[in-house]
């Protein structure tokens, strides 16, 4: 196998345009955190509605037949046994095999800034989910994300999946700058390469990417 090593103008031109995208990215660090505010309180649930809190007036449901019976319903889970059986993404959601008390296991994706634990933490005593609902569709017809959620046992429906995620479902704040952060030094990088390389090419310092042709001269001249 062979290695090429890169020219020294290139890898250095990277290398300062990576030192110039600090001040961006110190902005950045800024401004985002602002931002951040402002995406988690448009992503904020109200308690009682879906994604929400449950209270003590929402019905519990402990079977399909009771996810069916009701428009809205939560369901009470032991410890962290609602996320012990995997998942898979759906589209853009990311879903869980939950296990009803009936023992029935259904597709379901949760907020979990709104799971309340009964105990002193999240391994002891039992998780109230989120307010959820019946959303009708046939899980079949994505495979990938069928057998992602069936690698242990089958679901036992899945021609619904319930949502207890509603508008919630925010990033945490490092997820949320994570990618502009990065875009940003990308980008600078790619701006300041060229202009970079242009310069020290007019300065004699690096040899020029392109060199222009010279045109041969004619007979005539």
């Amino acid at each position: 196998m062979r290695y090429r090593n890169l020219r020294f103008d290139i890898w250095l031109c990277l290398a300062i345009g990576a030192l110039l995208s600090f001040l961006p990215v110190k902005i950045a660090k800024q401004i985002l955190p602002k931002a951040y505010e402002t995406y988690e309180e448009a992503h904020r649930v109200a308690d009682g509605e879906i994604g929400g809190a449950a209270g003590e007036s929402v019905y519990r449901a402990k079977s399909v037949k009771d996810l069916l019976s009701h428009d809205t319903f939560t369901v009470v889970s032991p410890g962290i046994e609602y996320r012990n059986r995997g998942g898979g993404y759906y589209g853009s959601y990311f879903m869980h095999a939950l296990t009803l008390p009936s023992g029935e296991l259904v597709a379901a994706c949760i907020n979990m800034d709104s799971v309340q634990s009964t105990g002193g933490d999240l391994y002891s005593g039992d998780s109230i989910l989120p307010v959820g609902r019946i959303v009708y569709e046939d899980l079949t017809e994505n495979e990938t994300f069928l057998s992602q959620m069936e690698y242990k046992e089958k679901l036992s429906r899945t021609d619904f999946y319930v949502d207890m995620l509603g508008e919630g479902g925010r990033l945490s704040e490092e997820d949320y700058t994570e990618l502009p952060i990065t875009l940003i030094q990308i980008g600078t990088v790619v701006i300041c390469f060229p202009l970079l390389h242009m310069l020290g090419s007019k300065l004699g310092l690096f040899p020029a990417f392109f060199v222009r042709k010279k045109k041969k001269a004619s007979k005539w001249e």
